[in-house]
């Protein structure tokens, strides 16, 4: 059976920058080990998997891999597949909706088109849990992590935590731009510390309070040693916790990262609190970059499901 899949630069409007999402838009059939192998193929940091909605008001079912595990919920791979989908609905001559819905194992994820001329340019997701905080680890533990000075660790605001909006991540505050270039994971301090209270891996960031510049600068190092581009799922938890320390209902950031792995990209973050708690919001630009289509069967799946 030909499946068609194609993949997206997301948060970027320019090919071949961004954070690259492989996204398979005809997955009925295929098996969990099916879909971790092709993950595993693909070789971006995630993969989507494009499944008819278990509610028939929703867009569709989606889940997302990692090229190791499957994992609940992540922002550059649904930005990507509602752009993919958003793109191959108008080449089909289907109206496309200014609101997708997504199910996916973390719960309900809302996704609201941006248009230009009539055309989709991106997309904003609002993440399906509000910000949880968690555990809390030294500044020379990052440090180690993250191949640092102890000194390079920012501990005034928050010490290096635990936080999620859907997908934990250790996330740490360094002191300078320049630490933040600086960095560089470290397997055997990776391996002492990580997982942590379900984070895999760790989110680095340094605020710019330069004029016409980012709000902020971050990077993210995988458990698999390799550097992600754009992380919306960190960045919205991110956005989140500095709204709630700083007592602010809402919150909007522009994040750049990917910059020093020379995939620029640009990430419109919101924290928005609701009823006591912070909600995040994430967008960008997406491109499309290649399409194609892979002969693959389902097959009897024995696998389980392997969360993150």
């Amino acid at each position: 059976m030909l499946r068609r899949y194609v993949t997206v630069d997301v948060f970027t409007d320019r090919l071949f920058a961004g954070n690259p999402v492989a996204v398979v838009l005809d997955a009925q059939g295929l098996s969990t080990r099916q879909m971790q192998a092709l993950a595993n193929e693909f070789g971006y940091s995630e993969s989507t998997f494009v499944l008819p909605p278990n509610d028939p008001g929703h867009t569709a079912q989606v889940r997302i891999f990692t090229p190791d595990r499957e994992i609940p919920f992540a922002g550059h791979p649904n930005l990507g597949t509602a752009y993919a989908l958003a793109d191959d609905m108008t080449a089909r001559g289907i109206p496309v909706p200014d609101i997708f819905t997504f199910e996916e194992l973390a719960g309900k994820v809302t996704i609201e088109l941006w248009r230009q001329d009539g055309h989709v340019v991106g997309a904003e997701l609002r993440a399906p849990e509000a910000l949880s905080c968690r555990a809390q680890i030294r500044a020379a533990q990052a440090a180690a992590c993250l191949s640092l000075k102890e000194a390079d660790i920012r501990i005034d605001a928050h010490a290096p935590r635990v936080v999620s909006v859907g997908l934990p991540f250790l996330v740490v505050q360094l002191a300078t731009r320049d630490a933040l270039a600086r960095a560089r994971p470290d397997r055997g301090a990776y391996a002492r510390m990580l997982p942590l209270d379900g984070a895999h891996s760790i989110y680095a960031y340094a605020l710019d309070g330069a004029r016409d510049a980012p709000d902020v600068h971050a990077r993210m190092f995988t458990g698999r040693m390799t550097e992600d581009p754009a992380t919306g799922s960190a960045t919205g938890a991110m956005t989140c916790l500095l709204a709630r320390l700083r007592g602010l209902e809402d919150l909007d950031l522009l994040v750049a990262q990917g910059d020093d792995c020379r995939r620029p990209s640009r990430l419109h973050a919101r924290a928005l609190a609701q009823d006591g708690a912070w909600y995040a919001h994430v967008g960008g630009h997406c491109v499309s970059a290649l399409s194609g289509t892979l002969a693959l069967d389902g097959e009897v799946d024995q696998t389980p499901l392997a969360m993150a």
